[in-house]
């Protein structure tokens, strides 16, 4: 199925601001300004879990009002992300990177001072706002900044390691920061990282032509506030259950203005997420394994993290470098993938990497309280990395290929989001099932003390919450052979880079 990008355009007295020529000559610095300003976003969604207890005993936190140190990051980031990819493409991608990487880095700042709860919750509320208005926009500037060919596959690659490392990374940075320095190390970490980008990206990175329209203000306030419910509510379903009527009510005003969103999406002209995006099967098919996928990813992170150490009682440090293998694995595959592109084409990758942690998947409903690191962790671990590099720079790739230069903010937007949703939904729906499994393996086996029925219990909701692990990642993988064309990867790659408006697509 073919996009079709030369819908109506909304004329303008003047004509766009021509793309900043920029300096290119030095291609390995671009792509570590942008790496680093994604790695950023991606390693505040963990790096902090472990820092958690610390943070609690430090500042005072309740057991509730703890949760909202990741909750309050999670809702700016997920509600605003649309809204700031469409700003890139209005604004400019480099500007809107710049200025939220900033705001970033001087929230980071102050959360590593907080001394009170309050201060470190807003803090972490403009972390979610800075890395909203930066991360939509570095996927965007790969494609502006690398000519098509070789260099851009590299810089694809990279990326994609990047995007899938970043959690991963997260958990062993935490855990080794907070054990050998302290829990404000995980703040503090953000700020020379920051710097760099916001002094480099002007010098290095070439910022693309902008695109004037006006900005859709039906569409995001509706989707704003629609993903700030959904996110919310997704929130609140572990500690407070699917029926709560609070979480049925952010359910209900999130599917209400979603649906008004999409409705106002069709009436505009120029809408801050382009349904035609959705038109190809590649791109629609690629945007549901992106959320399948993180649904996973994000599952065995929280899981295998609270098992390493309260089963196997690793401290943070050493349970944050457990995650090392995945990672180790995940960088070195995505290295060969840009090689390997070309001659098997997205798809098989696709195929190959859904089975790989399919299988993964299968390996860890066999958990239990007799399970070694070595034996039940360690082999998973490998087999998810390699996996993960197999998945998501061809995915990334299918996302991109055909898409008009104005719509590429919004395509990344939509990505992002979807990612940050896939998290949320998975651990919703995980964490759920995890605490009914085990209630009900409760006072198990019958005269085994209270500590071995404990950790009876605990892997069983282990071993329930993997099974359904089993079926995302297994959707994953039926997606992947019906729905993606059979096409050799070539066409995909160069496609990569949004194309000029208008220009024929193959899909």
């Amino acid at each position: 199925m073919s996009d079709q990008t030369n819908s109506p355009r909304t004329a303008v007295a003047e004509p766009p601001p021509p793309a900043d020529s920029g300096p290119s000559g030095h291609p390995g610095i671009t792509l570590a300004l942008i790496a680093t300003a994604y790695l950023m976003v991606g390693l505040d969604a963990t790096v902090v879990n472990i820092a958690l207890p610390k943070i609690q005993g430090a500042l005072g936190f309740s057991s509730v009002g703890l949760s909202w140190v990741i909750n309050s990051y999670t809702l700016a980031f997920g509600g605003l992300l649309l809204l700031g990819g469409r700003l890139g493409d209005i604004l400019g991608r480099r500007r809107m990177l710049v200025a939220g990487t900033t705001l970033f880095t001087v929230a980071s700042l102050v959360g590593g001072f907080a001394n009170s709860p309050g201060l470190l919750v807003a803090a972490r509320i403009g972390q979610g706002v800075g890395a909203a208005m930066a991360s939509p926009n570095t996927l965007a500037l790969i494609a502006t900044n690398f000519e098509e060919g070789p260099a851009r596959n590299r810089a694809l690659a990279v990326y994609s390691a990047t995007a899938g490392a970043g959690a991963s990374v997260g958990l062993i940075l935490g855990g080794v920061l907070t054990d050998w320095v302290s829990w404000r190390a995980v703040m503090f970490v953000n700020v020379p990282l920051g710097l760099a980008v916001v002094i480099g990206a002007p010098l290095f990175i070439r910022e693309p032509e902008r695109h004037q329209a006006r900005i859709d203000y039906g569409g995001t306030l509706t989707v704003t506030a629609g993903m700030v419910a959904l996110v919310y509510a997704f929130i609140r379903v572990p500690t407070d259950g699917w029926g709560d009527p609070l979480t049925v009510l952010c359910f209900v005003a999130s599917a209400v203005l979603l649906a008004a969103f999409v409705v106002i999406e069709t009436r505009i002209r120029q809408p801050i997420v382009p349904l035609r995006l959705f038109r190809s099967r590649n791109r629609s098919g690629g945007y549901l394994n992106i959320l399948l996928l993180t649904a996973t990813m994000m599952g065995l992170f929280f899981f295998l993290s609270q098992f390493v150490q309260d089963a196997m009682d690793l401290s943070p440090a050493k349970a944050g470098l457990a995650f090392l293998p995945m990672t180790l694995a995940m960088f070195t595959t995505v290295s060969q993938v840009a090689k390997l592109l070309p001659k098997f084409g997205a798809k098989r990758l696709m195929i190959a990497g859904a089975t790989l942690m399919t299988i993964t998947m299968v390996w860890l409903t066999q958990i239990s309280t007799d399970s070694s690191y070595l034996g039940s962790v360690f082999g998973p671990l490998l087999i998810f990395g390699v996996g993960m590099g197999l998945s998501f720079m061809p995915l990334n790739v299918t996302i991109l290929t055909g898409v008009a230069r104005e719509d590429s903010g919004s395509a990344s937007g939509v990505l992002q989001t979807l990612m940050q949703l896939g998290g949320g939904l998975g651990l919703a729906i995980l964490v759920t099932v995890f605490g009914t499994s085990s209630k009900n393996a409760a006072g198990r086996p019958a005269g085994a003390s209270a500590g071995e029925q404990a950790r009876y219990a605990f892997t069983h909701g282990l071993q329930s919450a993997f099974t359904v692990g089993v079926v995302f990642v297994a959707i994953a993988l039926v997606v992947s052979i019906v729905v993606f064309a059979p096409k050799k990867a070539p066409a995909a790659v160069t496609a990569a880079p949004p194309a000029q408006a208008g220009a024929p697509k193959a899909e």
